[in-house]
């Protein structure tokens, strides 16, 4: 499973967040690792400069072998909650996608 992080020109993360959002996704979507060939994390900043709560967005994208992508969206305060949040809902509908597919 590769993992492409990307962000808009408002939000500036370091190699160490880097890391530990590549490390926390591929943690937590594990069991899913055979299926998936690819997530691509979008980082976004929803009010550019300007000050505000949840304004931290967090889009990702799972490239499913034979699926057309799935994608989840999550806004939060910071960039990590933001990116767990996200991680979570993602993990959800992959289980609920998946086992469907097993199930038909």
């Amino acid at each position: 499973m590769k993992i492409q992080i990307n962000t808009d020109k408002n939000v500036e993360i370091s190699e160490n967040k880097i890391a530990w959002f590549s490390e926390l996704i591929a943690k937590d979507l594990d069991r899913f690792n055979g299926q998936i060939t690819r997530i691509e994390v979008h980082l976004s900043d929803e009010n550019g400069s300007k000050e505000g709560t949840e304004d931290r967005r967090c889009l990702l994208e799972a490239r499913v072998e034979g699926m057309q992508p799935l994608a989840v969206t999550n806004q939060a305060d910071s960039d990590e909650h933001a990116v767990k949040g996200a991680v979570d809902k993602l993990k959800n509908l992959l289980s609920t996608r998946l086992g469907r597919m097993k199930n038909h």
